[in-house]
């Protein structure tokens, strides 16, 4: 049997620095920019031995699960820098924008 986490309040940042989706660069959240954000999401998706999907997957993923995991927590300036940084990564990919159904 597996022994439980010393703190399993913090499973999401064992999760984000131990994964097998991405090695990312330190402090790719806290970046300014969404272009920033993503373009960093981009090399480490590219350069990574850790992912098990395509690159685009994985970087969408890790931004996903990090907007996800902060929730409420998550101030609404840095969550309209992540949600832009979607677009940008998009964009980096060369993948056409999600159209929604109506």
């Amino acid at each position: 049997m597996a022994k439980p986490s010393s703190n399993p309040r913090f499973w999401s940042q064992r999760v984000t620095r131990e994964s097998n989706a991405l090695d990312l660069e330190p402090g790719v959240f806290k970046l300014a920019s969404p272009r920033a954000v993503a373009l960093s999401l981009r090399r480490s998706a590219l350069t990574s031995a850790r992912r098990k999907a395509d690159p685009f997957r994985s970087a969408m993923s890790m931004l996903n699960f990090y907007i996800n995991r902060a929730g409420k927590t998550l101030p609404s300036e840095r969550r309209q820098v992540l949600q832009a940084a979607k677009a940008e990564l998009r964009r980096a990919f060369g993948r056409a924008p999600q159209r929604r159904a109506a």
